[in-house]
């Protein structure tokens, strides 16, 4: 049933109201440092499944004169609009993004706008098919979406083994996943869940973070952002060592 699905729904909003302030405040607190740097030209925002709106902030959706949720599930409008309630959020609950040519139809939908997906491509989605190529659908991502600016927060991997360490990594490119697992699992044996998002396109600079979606339960988070021409913000970071590690600021 959608409404315990573990992405979205009922679990994970009161996953959200117990940890919230505990357990997710560290990477919550990465994901606002990550939106502060990222400033879009475009003045219209398009949040590609934001649920409630738990890692963003007033501050950074206030940049926006317009800003869209496209956001299936009716508990997590609610509660965005709840939780933001001066933005005049609009709402899009039928498009799906997570389909054959679904980067297409959103650039073509919202051609005058910035994406943001929030956590949502690495995760398996209510209703998605169970025969969904997803590394093919997230191979046609940068040609589909070429000359729009966009950013993603999305798991890479998940384990329930503690991490050695916890600070943030940038790194210029794409780097094999054991590589990036490394930096915070050091020896021994690794079980992972593997969200079949490592290699998205791999040219663009890249940070990592660890995020507890519980007790015992370890995310590893990659942020990626793009613009039509590198932006500012590309072209600081391409200047960045190899490997870097420590709070990404």
């Amino acid at each position: 049933m959608s409404w315990l699905h573990p992405s979205g729904g009922l679990v994970y909003h009161l996953r959200a109201w117990r940890h919230g302030k505990g357990l997710w405040r560290p990477f919550h607190d990465q994901v606002r440092q990550w939106l502060s740097r990222w400033r879009p030209a475009e003045s219209h925002l398009v949040l590609v499944g934001p649920s409630g709106g738990y890692a963003l902030d007033l501050a950074f959706l206030s940049r926006f004169d317009r800003v869209t949720a496209l956001e299936p599930d009716g508990l997590a409008r609610f509660i965005l609009s709840r939780r933001f309630p001066g933005l005049g959020i609009r709402f899009n609950s039928d498009f799906q993004v997570a389909r054959p040519q679904g980067f297409t139809r959103l650039a073509q939908a919202y051609p005058d706008a910035a994406f943001l997906f929030c956590n949502l491509l690495g995760q398996q989605l209510v209703g998605q098919r169970a025969d969904f190529q997803r590394r093919a659908w997230l191979g046609d991502m940068a040609g589909d979406l070429a000359g729009r600016t966009w950013a993603s927060w999305h798991d890479l991997a998940s384990a329930h083994r503690a991490p050695d360490g916890r600070d943030c990594l940038r790194l210029e490119k794409s780097e094999p996943l054991e590589d990036v697992l490394g930096h915070f699992w050091q020896g021994g044996e690794l079980a992972i869940h593997d969200h079949e998002v490592g290699g998205l396109v791999p040219a663009l600079p890249r940070e990592y973070a660890l995020w507890q979606l519980r007790p015992g339960q370890y995310h590893l988070v990659e942020w990626l952002a793009s613009t039509p021409d590198g932006g500012e913000e590309l072209a600081f970071v391409l200047r960045l060592p190899k490997v870097l590690s420590g709070k990404c600021r």
